[in-house]
């Protein structure tokens, strides 16, 4: 029996060692997963907010037929956004600004429409167009509370991944950091309200 207590033991090692990096690789793949999913809600949530757009732009067209340019340029907007899109995982950094780029120029193009229908008291007025209003404001915190969800679990992702010793198993599996959703360019400055 003696001779063989060294083999029990290297076995027993053997095992508590793999038990243990089974335990972290499953756990590192949970936390990819929920991250993966809540990036889908974040998509989720801008595809809510592009699919409201051509019954807002129809809207205004009613109202503001010679806002030609404002209303083209939502358009435009609209389908760039909804052509980028990324591989939750494939999350890059690379992919992140191109997919926030899209989304920016659709909120800027949005905004330009918004201060446009200011000059329509009509328009501000009509039933249809308050609704629509009121389903993109609704939608825009949508974006924003799915954005921060986001980022808090692949946050938590990327740390799990780089603490030692979890990070011997990330590595040998290939588990790769996420890019986070950062704020937009110029954002860290508070816009100048002048009377």
């Amino acid at each position: 029996m003696k001779k063989y207590l060294p083999l029990i033991l290297i076995a027993v090692l053997i095992f508590v060692a793999l038990k243990w990096g089974i335990g972290v690789n499953n756990m590192i793949v949970e936390k990819e997963g929920l991250a993966q999913a809540q990036w889908a809600n974040v998509e989720s949530s801008y595809q809510r907010r592009a699919d409201l757009i051509p019954n807002l732009v129809s809207t205004v067209k009613g109202y503001a037929a010679h806002e030609k340019e404002t209303l083209e340029g939502v358009i435009k907007a609209r389908s760039e956004a909804t052509k980028t899109t990324i591989n939750a995982g494939d999350l890059t950094p690379d992919k992140m600004a191109q997919f926030q780029k899209a989304q920016q120029g659709l909120s800027g193009a949005l905004s330009r429409l918004l201060v446009t229908v200011e000059r329509y008291p009509d328009l501000k007025a009509d039933k249809s167009f308050l609704e629509l209003q009121s389903q993109l404001e609704g939608t825009e915190n949508r974006i924003q509370v799915e954005r921060n969800r986001f980022n808090g679990m692949a946050g938590d992702y990327n740390i799990t991944i780089k603490k030692i010793p979890t990070n011997f198993i990330a590595s040998f599996r290939g588990f790769n950091a996420m890019a986070l959703y950062k704020s937009d360019a110029g954002s860290e400055n508070a816009p100048k309200v002048e009377f």
